[in-house]
């Protein structure tokens, strides 16, 4: 408590709390959001470090995805609603890891960090308040306040309800009912009939002709498939860029704090400088770093620009070590054994794990194989993205990891990557599935490949006899190599499968139909099977790979 006398014996008393804000302690923090907007989001602070007397904050936000995280300066902070750390205790187990921190009420704290302000007269408004003033900003805070603004809350995502659509054979006692209110969908080899908008067969083939009906009473339909990182696709109804919340990785999902903190600023690899997005484990005398540079052809990692140049003259790669596997145009894929080039891999992952959260492979390569697709020029084949998966997979893997580089992102690559991986598992004779979680943007990408894929099977689809094409799950997985759980779960994400007449149909609507059409006219890159050389092999009978 501190007095200061104004004139006239009005005295003017101050209740100052200076506040230590401390890794753990919760609060709004201004950021931008994607409309270049402010907001308050509450965050929590990761770290505290102090650069020339001043202190910056590491900051998570809230249900945000940690490639949001981001060191903020005091000015950014509203500790008029700061929530201390809640009170330690043993920490319950969850799915074998540690827990969040254990619940105990929180300190209300907005009271105490008010500046409370008596004074034993009516003060006079022309002297008080520069007093006031010039005394609150000599008060040395842990922060500075600013005005508190409340927290927006985030926007749920609305499904649009569209139109369905009469099959071909018109009845007057015809009503599509939902799959919950039957059966559920047991058999993979029961053949589905194709329900098009009023389709006409004739030769063997399909002539749709679209009539649509007004919609049933609380029957949505999502529309054809969700978009991803790569996809260009703005105009159909599909958000054109994923959510920047609700990551499928918790950000707890490290013990250690520090592996919660982005480490690295900024990667210089070739013509580009990457911002990483998540923690990576390369050396820690690297990660002080301003820059940490890359051979874009070999990844070694180097610690300035003039060794850079150096090991440049040393360098005998432009390319990728390992067989080029596939080249059409500028596009080529070059496989990797993890064994054999296991300096390459160990860089590569370590260069992965920049934008990757949910990966722990750093060292132990052996057990894979890495797929990298390169662009080239006069110079050389530069990194696009690549994909790992294990020589031996019990559980019909056939991606591990996967990444389009950030400069090479919403431009088709990703999906191309997508449809590499299932081509090898077609030359194989095997079906495959990711592995499992997969990222925010890595859902994305897949279910849009899985959704045009398999729409582009169901509308080639000719009639035998004039009757209504039929197609089952096995057939579909058959054809794509896309695993049979994937396949009915796109049907399903896609809102395809119906009952009617005691047997399940697909149902393509108008929608779905016009948006897989402008989808496909957008998808320029694609793989072409007869510039794949690729001979599998069969690793189980190769001892240790």
């Amino acid at each position: 408590m501190a007095d200061q006398s104004v004139g006239n014996g009005e005295t003017v008393v101050f209740y100052v709390v200076l506040v230590d804000i401390t890794e753990g302690c919760r609060l709004p923090v201004l950021r931008k959001n994607q409309e270049n907007e402010d907001e308050w989001p509450l965050a929590e602070i990761l770290s505290v470090k102090d650069i020339s007397g001043k202190n910056l904050y590491y900051v998570h936000y809230i249900d945000f995805n940690k490639r949001l995280d981001e060191w903020v300066t005091p000015d950014r902070l509203d500790i008029k609603k700061l929530q201390f750390p809640k009170k330690e205790a043993k920490t319950p187990m969850k799915n074998g890891l540690p827990g969040s921190r254990p619940s105990s009420p929180e300190r209300d704290v907005k009271k105490s960090l008010d500046l409370h302000v008596q004074s034993a007269s009516a003060p006079s408004r022309g002297k008080t308040l520069p007093t006031l003033k010039r005394k609150a900003e000599s008060v040395s805070l842990a922060t500075q306040v600013t005005t508190a603004t409340p927290v927006p809350s985030l926007p749920g995502s609305a499904e649009a309800s569209q139109a369905s659509v009469y099959p071909a054979m018109r009845d007057s006692s015809f009503s599509i009912k939902s799959r919950d209110e039957h059966e559920p969908l047991t058999s993979l080899t029961t053949p589905f009939f194709i329900a098009s908008a009023s389709s006409s067969w004739k030769n063997g083939t399909s002539s749709i002709q679209r009539h649509l009906i007004p919609p049933q009473p609380g029957r949505k339909r999502k529309s054809c498939g969700g978009t991803d990182e790569d996809s260009q696709d703005s105009s159909d109804g599909i958000p054109s860029a994923p959510r920047m919340t609700g990551s499928l990785v918790s950000d707890r999902s490290h013990d250690d704090i520090v592996t919660r903190m982005k480490n690295i600023d900024c990667i210089e690899l070739g013509r580009h400088r990457l911002k990483p997005w998540y923690f990576s484990p390369y050396p820690q005398e690297l990660t002080s770093l301003p820059i940490l540079y890359l051979c874009e052809f070999c990844l070694k990692y180097l610690k300035s620009l003039k060794c850079l140049q150096r090991h440049l003259t040393k360098c005998n790669l432009r390319h990728p070590p390992g067989n080029e596997i596939y080249r059409k145009g500028t596009i080529s894929f070059f496989e990797i054994d993890g064994r054999k080039n296991k300096a390459y891999s160990q860089n590569l992952c370590l260069l992965a794990k920049c934008f990757l959260d949910h990966k722990t492979l750093y060292y132990d390569t052996d057990p894979f194989l890495f797929y990298v697709m390169t662009e080239y020029d006069s110079k050389g084949f530069h990194i696009v993205g690549y994909f790992s998966k294990e020589k031996e997979s019990t559980e019909d893997y056939n991606v591990a990891c996967i990444l389009t580089l950030p400069p090479y992102q919403r431009r088709g690559y990703g999906k191309l990557l997508i449809e590499f991986s299932y081509e090898l598992s077609k030359v194989e004779g095997k079906t495959g599935t990711p592995e499992k979680p997969l990222s925010d943007l890595g859902l994305l990408s897949y279910r849009s490949y899985w959704s045009q894929t398999i729409l582009e099977i169901l509308m080639d689809l000719k009639s035998e006899n004039g009757e209504r094409p039929q197609i089952t799950i096995n057939e579909i997985s058959e054809i794509t190599s896309v695993k049979k759980e994937d396949v009915i779960s796109t049907l399903q994400y896609l809102n395809l499968i119906n009952y009617y007449k005691g047997q399940y149909i697909l149902t393509l609507s108008e929608d779905i139909v016009e948006g897989h059409e402008r989808a496909m006219e957008k998808r320029h890159l694609r793989i072409d099977p007869k510039c794949l050389h690729f001979t599998p092999k069969d690793w189980s009978k190769r001892g240790k790979w």
